[in-house]
């Protein structure tokens, strides 16, 4: 039986340009976990930290600013989230990245002490900043401080169907990267066992929930800002189309959610995630 706790985390909205042209709220959330562990506090993604929060265009970029129009606000990063829940950011032990996208890992200075993981792939190609791409989407503010990274590579059992990484040092059994590549190149899943039904976050494998169903469906207008944002426009849909499969083989079995659905989130604020 699992011994994990999971609270989800709404750590920053985002009211794009032409919002309600990606989904009816106009606007997305970033889901991040935070996992309660014997192993201490376990945060899947941060979101954008406090210093970020204060200085956007430092810790973003300006064009992710005027087009993307994250909120600022303080209380909502999830180091304030965590210390009104009676932990302090000491107790987060660990850090499990779906990617280094600056709305993903733009807290990591938060959690000075905790060992972040990743896959490998996607470290690499922070670090190397090679194309255009990578240098606006990636910003080495957000790891000045020197993170204990800790690198993973797909090995280990397939897990529904999927490659996975197992026994990640020092984290609980109960998590696991279950590997997405296509929206960049490291990308992964992160699946949590809470000892009810397993939990997998997306990341940014897809942004609707819509995109699951069988047939997908989602905003055109979303569809295509998916695909530029892709390193591999066809890796990214291939893994969508294992996820289809996965959401309609599964049932109640499994939790399937992404990090920007803010119907997604209402949906599981509203069961207990606790083994």
């Amino acid at each position: 039986m699992a011994s994990v706790k999971v609270h989800h985390l709404d750590c920053l909205s985002m009211c794009p340009v032409g919002g309600r042209l990606f989904n009816r709220h106009g606007r997305f959330c970033c889901h991040v976990l935070l996992v309660e562990s014997e192993q201490g506090l376990v945060l899947v993604d941060t979101a954008l930290g406090t210093a970020a929060m204060a200085a956007l265009e430092e810790w973003t970029s300006a064009s992710f600013v005027r087009l993307v129009r994250p909120e600022p606000d303080d209380e909502r990063t999830a180091l304030r989230q965590i210390e009104a829940l009676g932990f302090t950011a000491a107790d987060v032990r660990h850090v499990v990245l779906t990617h280094l996208d600056t709305d993903h890992a733009g807290g990591l200075a938060d959690f000075p002490a905790a060992e972040v993981h990743l896959l490998a792939d996607e470290h690499d190609a922070a670090m190397a900043l090679a194309t255009a791409r990578d240098r606006e989407r990636y910003n080495p503010r957000h790891w000045a401080h020197g993170p204990r990274w800790r690198l993973h590579r797909p090995k280990g059992e397939r897990w529904y169907g999927f490659e996975a990484v197992r026994d990640l040092p020092g984290l609980p059994p109960e998590i696991l990267l279950v590997p997405l590549p296509g929206h960049t190149l490291g990308h992964t899943g992160v699946a949590v066992d809470t000892g009810q039904r397993w939990l997998l976050h997306c990341g940014d494998a897809y942004m609707d929930h819509k995109e699951t169903q069988r047939p997908p469906g989602g905003a055109p207008a979303l569809r295509l800002f998916e695909r530029l944002e892709a390193v591999d426009a066809a890796q990214r849909r291939a893994n969508l189309a294992r996820l289809h499969d996965l959401v309609a083989g599964v049932g109640e079995g499994m939790s399937i959610f992404c990090a920007h659905d803010p119907d997604e989130l209402e949906r599981l604020r509203g069961r207990p995630e606790a083994g």
